[in-house]
């Protein structure tokens, strides 16, 4: 019976270590998971958080929460439509920079709420957007700061805003774009009008 009881007692200890070993290595799949979806909005959000853990709960129910959107890309008038648009913010931003900021933080409103972004609540939108553009969701709001410190910002920060905008602007147009050449076509056109 003594034989019967260690092989009891190995096989448990078994089954608890290959538990372990696969608990460990779903955490660590989920983090990976994490990080290649987020890229650096992981590790901002890691970095700024007092829970590590909690944060990247919160980065699963964001992606869940995204996951549950329909968002789709726009359809070629339509970005047509919002590049002239664009061309208009950019030539009002020579006069009216703070105008122009005004009105691109709005066209950039309209253009994630044709693709099926939410936008009642920055925030939201801004974690959203996340999801999808992890390396362009930084120009969103550093642009959407610059713009609400009516006032307190320079020519030079609001230039740098909008600069934000333009980025984020494009990449919004060109994504769920399958052919490059059209992207590479809606980029050239913001820059043109940049530089006129």
């Amino acid at each position: 019976m003594t034989g019967a009881v260690a092989a009891v007692i190995v096989i448990v200890l078994l089954v608890v270590v290959v538990a372990a070993v696969l608990f460990v290595g779903n955490q660590q799949r989920k983090r990976r998971q994490l990080r290649e979806r987020f890229g650096p909005e992981y590790d901002r959000r890691l970095e700024s958080a007092d829970d590590p853990k909690k944060a990247e709960r919160e980065l699963h129910e964001l992606a869940a929460q995204r996951d549950k959107l329909e968002i789709r890309p726009l359809d070629p008038a339509t970005r047509d439509r919002y590049l002239v648009a664009w061309n208009q913010v950019q030539a009002q931003f020579v006069d009216q920079p703070q105008a122009a900021l005004e009105s691109a933080d709005a066209l950039v409103d309209q253009v994630l709420r044709d693709r099926g972004y939410p936008v009642d609540d920055f925030a939201e939108r801004a974690d959203l957007v996340a999801v999808d553009h992890p390396k362009i969701v930084s120009h969103y709001r550093a642009a959407a700061e610059t713009r609400t410190r009516v006032g307190e910002a320079n020519t030079e920060d609001q230039r740098v805003a909008f600069v934000h905008y333009r980025e984020l602007f494009s990449e919004l147009l060109d994504d769920g774009v399958e052919d490059d050449t059209p992207r590479e076509a809606a980029r050239e056109h913001v820059r043109e009008g940049e530089s006129r």
